[in-house]
């Protein structure tokens, strides 16, 4: 089995599954020995020991569940039109774009960094390699909001793969927030300070190349990181990880999803997403 196939179903669930109870596991003896007085953080730059598991919505999974829903299951209470897409991290590998392609895959986001020293090592395979097959294709920043301001980790993005372009071809950036993997679950913040670390990104990309970036978070840890802050909505898209057949109740502020990571496999490598219009929709939101 290749690198890039690891989330292939074998016996009683998938490779992936198994490893993500793992890394659960892991990461709470991690938050628990990190909670205890004395202790000291992990060390290694941005206090990472292990950026390629930390992939988009990898915590949340672990931390919120999700149903058994296959792709039949999935229902969209609305009549919009939904483009099927995925996103991809290292954990992937050397993807299969022509594959992913051919099985009806329309967009992609790809992992580009995390904190302010990690890059995938598969970024330019995975990023170029969705664009040349044709695919709208768009980059995402795994949010460390506890090792440095978010200003500086918006920079790092831009630097490293998180730009824009309006070609029609290129998704704005897209800041990943969600259970911290390493620590406590909201990186020691209170709500406003999460807030004000979220608008402190946001509106550094937004200097940067001339768009919002899209917002991917859970309802559950948005409304306990943040108070359920409704103030991003007017100028940030809204990605709902939610892994249920259907998409519950939204954070404060959203009046509807751009794009639901609704499963983490199926017919696609990595996750699973729509995006909440027809093709044509989602070529005119990349293109600003």
């Amino acid at each position: 089995m290749s690198h890039g196939d690891l989330s292939v179903v074998h016996g009683n669930g998938s490779v992936r599954a198994r490893l993500t109870l793992f890394t659960g596991l892991l990461a709470s003896t991690l938050a628990l020995v990190l909670a205890a007085p004395g202790t000291a953080r992990a060390a290694g730059p941005d206090h990472m020991t292990h950026p390629d598991l930390d992939w988009l919505g990898s915590q949340i999974k672990i931390h919120e569940g999700a149903d058994a829903a296959g792709d039949s299951k999935v229902v969209v209470t609305t009549k919009v039109t939904q483009t099927a897409g995925m996103d991809v991290s290292s954990y992937q590998g050397d993807v299969s774009w022509s594959g992913a392609w051919s099985k009806g895959a329309k967009f992609a986001y790809v992992k580009a960094t995390e904190g302010t020293s990690y890059t995938n090592p598969y970024f330019a395979q995975q990023y170029n390699g969705s664009y040349d097959v044709g695919m709208v294709r768009g980059s995402y920043h795994f949010a460390l909001p506890d090792v440095s301001s978010g200003a500086a980790q918006a920079d790092y993005f831009v630097a490293h793969g998180g730009g824009w372009s309006a070609d029609g071809k290129t998704l704005p950036g897209a800041l990943d927030l969600e259970y911290n993997p390493y620590g406590a679950t909201c990186y020691g913040k209170s709500a406003s300070g999460m807030v004000s670390w979220i608008t402190s990104f946001s509106n550094e990309y937004h200097a940067k190349t001339g768009r919002y970036p899209t917002i991917y978070t859970s309802t559950n840890w948005w409304t306990t990181c943040t108070g359920n802050s409704g103030a991003f909505a007017a100028h940030n898209a809204l990605w709902l990880a939610r892994y249920s057949s259907s998409l519950g109740t939204l954070p404060a502020g959203w009046g509807y999803q751009s794009f639901w990571q609704w499963a983490d496999a199926g017919t696609f490598p990595g996750d699973q997403n729509k995006f909440n219009g027809a093709l044509d929709r989602l070529k005119a939101y990349a293109k600003g």
